[in-house]
């Protein structure tokens, strides 16, 4: 039975990527002061968006972070259901090790939500149709968070024009899960067998069932608090559901060193007299990828890009290229979403159900910043929802992208976003009857700030922003 979704209680991140506003920026903002956090944050409540309806010029969405959850009147007893990844945060050491951010992307080398910088403990995303409309909000935004002092605007993160490519000059935003439940996915009835797009609204969306049958955590009060009654009740119980409509939003600054990339493609691809070969540094930039830069699949288009199959995502791995002679077995989009090719038994349903529970909507936005000398730093505020930042965010990070083993290959990580390891990677291309080996890949991406947020339902959200009562009731 696909459940109801409330979507006026929802913020519009998780229905929609908000293509139409095609510039956005994202304040991580500090509290100074609790109290006169909460009534700011009251103000600027209504401004946010609900997932109802498609905004026609501007959308505002808010997010906390554990410590600002904390500061905003979560103390002890607290709720329960909060993850410890979540609670423990994104620079935790041990989280730092799992992900990766080791070496020159350890947090203390970040911009903004490292230990070296001042604390966040929110986020506002703004988007807006224009930039000279973004600007507008901004200021209004501004005006109402930040004019009594109780906020303290850590940093903006502005965005490039929103485009089809991604930094690296790859179509983007093609392989998207469906929440079952929203009518794209109605009208894409159960997608394909192999990509698996329909998705349980529960493993993006708090409060609904996910692809075990089941609800997953959330963090839950316990009485006697909201006893003004904002929040839903829990079902059979007596306390209040404060995670119900919410999830948990994903925030990474990737730098993309552009010019590494395609100066190492060229190095690679150099003819025996020296000479360069574009051709053959495409499609190597392909077989890494796993796209070629119009979309096509490799799966499907092998050895050319084809624009008819630029938004082409009906396919799997199993049956078609198994051994990876098509599609390299560590391609980028390979390891993000195997669709069919999982084990215990890869080219069936299982194996498609298995690669469900552990997807996630993106919502970045690329950027192109000024940087140290007058240059252009340019490359990627990624952006996540999920209901499960272990079994989906993390998951994919550590198990499918960093790991150099992934699909039985060896000392291999994904070739375009994982860190390097003592500065040794390869890539392998699978060929017979010989493969290639590229060997030393330079690191591509690096990180530049980062943090985990909950993207509270907008009743939650007004709870959240109320004045606390006699023993941190509500």
């Amino acid at each position: 039975m696909v459940a109801t979704l409330d979507l006026d209680d929802m913020q519009g991140l998780i229905t929609r990527g908000y293509s139409t506003l095609r510039w956005a920026s994202f304040l991580m903002l500090s509290i100074t002061d609790p109290a006169g956090a909460r009534a700011a944050l009251g103000q600027l409540t209504p401004r946010v968006t609900s997932g109802r309806a498609e905004p026609s010029d501007t959308a505002v969405n808010l997010a906390f972070t554990a410590d600002g959850m904390r500061l905003l009147g979560l103390e002890t007893p607290g709720p329960e259901g909060f993850p410890e990844e979540f609670v423990s945060g994104m620079t935790d050491p041990d989280r730092s090790r799992f992900l990766g951010d080791t070496g020159e992307n350890a947090p203390r080398y970040w911009r903004w939500g490292g230990p070296a910088t001042p604390p966040v403990h929110a986020v506002a995303l703004l988007y807006a149709r224009d930039e000279p409309g973004l600007g507008r909000l901004e200021a209004e935004v501004r005006q109402v968070a930040l004019a009594t002092g109780s906020l303290a605007e850590v940093v903006r993160l502005g965005t490039a024009e929103l485009t089809e490519r991604e930094p690296f000059g790859f179509r983007d935003g093609i392989s998207q899960p469906l929440i079952e439940g929203l009518p794209k996915a109605t009208a894409a009835g159960a997608g394909s067998a192999a990509g698996g797009e329909v998705v349980k609204a529960g493993e993006f969306v708090l409060g609904y069932p996910n692809e075990y049958g089941l609800l997953t955590d959330r963090p839950l009060l316990p009485p006697p608090h909201d006893t003004a009654g904002l929040l839903p009740r829990v079902p059979g119980g007596t306390g209040a559901d404060l995670g119900h409509n919410g999830s948990y939003l994903v925030f990474r600054q990737l730098r993309q060193d552009v010019e590494a990339f395609w100066g190492y493609l060229d190095e690679a691809t150099r003819r025996p007299d020296g000479s360069g070969d574009p051709d053959a540094r495409d499609a190597l930039a392909a077989r890494m990828v796993g796209r070629w830069p119009g979309g096509a699949p490799l799966v499907h288009a092998p050895l050319r890009d084809d624009p008819a199959l630029a938004t082409d995502n009906d396919f799997g791995y199993f049956a078609t290229d198994r051994d990876g002679l098509r599609c390299p077995l560590g391609a980028h989009v390979r390891r993000a979403n195997p669709r069919d090719s999982l084990d215990p038994r890869p080219g069936s349903a299982e194996s498609v159900a298995i690669g469900r529970r552990h997807r996630i909507l993106r919502r970045g936005r690329a950027y192109a910043d000024g940087g140290p000398g007058g240059g252009t730093e340019r490359g990627l505020h990624f952006l996540c929802l999920n209901a499960n930042i272990s079994r989906q965010f993390e998951f994919i990070q550590h198990t499918w992208l960093n790991n150099p083993n992934f699909n039985g290959l060896y000392d291999s990580p994904d070739p375009l976003v994982a860190p390097r390891r003592n500065h040794r990677s390869t890539f392998t291309e699978q060929a017979e009857p010989l493969r290639t080996r590229r060997l030393d890949l330079p690191q591509f991406v690096s990180v530049r700030g980062g943090a985990y947020f909950f993207l509270p339902g907008l009743r939650a959200l007004r709870f959240l922003c109320t004045a606390t009562g006699e023993g941190g009731q509500r």
